[in-house]
């Protein structure tokens, strides 16, 4: 009943207090979610500030990834990130900027998939709750968004 009642918000977007009866009580419900918040993320993902450029968070994003292709858009092209990445023995399809004084080789081929990653995005903000941002807390945000993308990973 309660993963219905979180899931009810989560398309919604509505107000905890407006939670269906049938679904239980909203204080149950949030007292549910609040715990689950605490345990601790499920996933990789990272929110900043609407101001934060992306590259700022690659370094901490990127530890732990080895021996594999990092697929990320011109954002990410920095020469920090790209000597982190090739110290871990990973492959960077990342394109250079066009200001960059010497242009580097990337696989354009393997590029083109990075759309899944933009497809990703798409599908987790067809839930109104992550679209909109209702959360008043960023902790409970991130918790909202890692719900709905689990149910993107689980379906």
């Amino acid at each position: 009943m309660t993963i219905s009642a979180i899931l009810w918000i989560l398309k919604t977007g509505a107000p905890w207090r407006d939670l269906p009866a049938s679904l239980g009580p909203w204080p149950t419900a949030y007292a549910c979610w609040v715990r689950w918040t605490r345990i601790g993320n499920p996933v990789c993902l990272e929110l900043t500030e609407g101001q934060t450029h992306d590259v700022t968070m690659a370094s901490k994003m990127f530890v732990g990834i080895h021996d594999a292709n990092v697929l990320a858009d011109k954002g990410y092209d920095s020469d920090a990130v790209i000597e982190q990445l090739k110290s871990q023995d990973c492959v960077p399809v990342i394109p250079p900027r066009s200001n960059r004084k010497a242009q580097r080789d990337y696989d354009r081929v393997l590029y083109k998939e990075r759309h899944l990653v933009e497809n990703f995005f798409q599908k987790i903000k067809r839930n109104r709750r992550v679209a909109m941002r209702f959360e008043k807390l960023a902790v409970r945000f991130l918790a909202m968004v890692q719900f709905a993308a689990i149910l993107v990973w689980l379906a």
